[in-house]
C-alpha cells in the first residue's frame, strides 16, 4: 500500500507527500489545527457517504486502483525522500556503534523513494520493502539502485499477508510507516499494525508520519467522496484517512506498542500554479516494541 488521485498535486487530494514547494517553516504540538467558520460549515454540510454498494466496490479494486496509478505515473510522481534522516534521527541514533547494520522494513515502499536516499546514505543499512501494488514493487527491482544483496522487496497486502513469509520474526530494528496507514480502510488498520509487530524486535521502533485532522487535502475534498467519518475517496479510486492523534495512539496500543511521540506538524505550502498557500497538517510519530 504506497505512499496515492493522487490527482495532480499534494494540495488536489493526492496522496503525495510534498508535491509542491513548502515554506521551511513547521510547527510542531498536540493541538489539532482550528478551522476557520467557513472550513467548519464546509464539513457540517458534507454528511453523504458513498453508497455501500461502491463502498464495497472501492475496497474489492483496491490493488488495481494502485496499479493504475503506477501504470500512468510510473516513478515520477513523487520526490525521493531526502528529509527522513532529518526528521527521523532514530534511523542513526538507534545503531549502538558506526558498523552495525540496520534492519530495517519500509512498509509500503512505493517506487522506492525513501529507501534507495537511505541506501545510498548508509552503507551498513538492511532493507525489506514490500508494497500493495505489483507493479510498484517491478518499479523498485528496476532502479538502477536496487541491490539484492542490500535489499530484499516484495508485495504485500499488509491487511491479510503475513510478512514473516518473507521476514523473520523480532529481526526488524526500524519499521518506516510513511503515508501509507491512511491508505487503508479503517477497519482494518489493526490488521497491518499487527503484521508489523510480529516482525519488529523487541526494542524496536515504527516511524510514522501521514495524514493528520483538517489537513487541506481533507478539506479539498467536494462532496460525495465521503466514505467515513475523516475517510474519503479520490477520483481515481484511492482513499485517504486523516488521522487524530488519539485515534493513532488508540490503533498503536491496541497492537502492543508503546507511544513514544506523537505530534501534529503544521506547515504552509505554496502551490504556485493557483497561487495559493495552504495549511498542511501531518501526524508524526513514534512508536515501540516493548523490550
Amino acid at each position: 500500500m504506497a505512499q496515492a488521485t493522487r490527482p495532480t498535486s499534494d494540495v488536489c487530494n493526492s496522496s503525495s507527500d510534498l508535491a509542491s514547494s513548502e515554506s521551511p517553516v513547521q510547527i510542531k504540538g498536540q493541538t489539532v489545527r482550528i478551522l476557520t467558520n467557513e472550513e467548519l460549515e464546509k464539513l457540517q454540510r458534507d454528511q453523504i457517504l458513498v453508497s455501500h454498494f461502491k463502498q464495497q466496490k472501492l475496497e474489492k479494486e483496491a490493488q488495481k486502483n494502485w496499479d493504475l496509478f503506477y501504470k500512468r505515473n510510473t516513478t515520477k510522481f513523487f520526490k525521493d525522500r531526502h528529509w527522513t534522516t532529518r526528521e527521523f534521527e532514530e534511523l542513526k541514533a538507534c545503531k549502538k556503534f558506526e558498523a552495525q547494520k540496520l534492519v530495517l522494513l519500509e512498509a509500503g515502499c512505493g517506487v522506492g523513494n525513501c529507501i534507495f536516499p537511505l541506501l545510498a546514505e548508509d552503507a551498513n543499512i538492511f532493507v525489506y520493502a514490500c508494497d500493495f501494488s505489483p507493479r510498484a514493487v517491478e518499479f523498485v527491482k528496476e532502479n538502477p539502485l536496487f541491490c539484492s544483496k542490500r535489499c530484499k522487496v516484495f508485495q504485500c497486502d499488509l491487511t491479510s499477508e503475513e510478512l514473516q513469509v518473507n521476514i523473520p520474526a523480532d529481526s526488524v530494528d526500524v519499521v518506516t510507516l510513511i503515508f501509507v496507514l491512511s491508505a487503508i480502510h479503517p477497519d482494518k488498520m489493526h490488521l497491518s499494525l499487527e503484521n508489523i509487530y510480529r516482525v519488529l524486535k523487541p526494542g524496536g521502533i515504527v516511524l510514522f508520519r501521514d495524514y493528520g485532522l483538517y489537513d487541506h487535502a481533507m478539506l479539498r475534498f467536494k462532496s460525495g467522496n465521503k466514505l467515513g467519518e475523516n475517510f474519503y475517496v479520490r477520483q481515481d479510486g484511492t482513499r485517504s484517512f486523516f488521522f487524530s492523534r488519539e485515534l493513532l495512539v488508540e490503533l498503536f496500543t491496541g497492537a502492543g506498542f508503546q507511544s513514544l511521540v506523537n505530534e501534529y506538524v503544521m506547515r504552509e505550502t505554496v502551490n504556485k500554479k493557483e497561487g495559493l498557500c495552504v495549511p498542511r497538517v501531518f501526524l508524526q510519530s513514534k512508536f515501540s516494541k516493548p523490550e
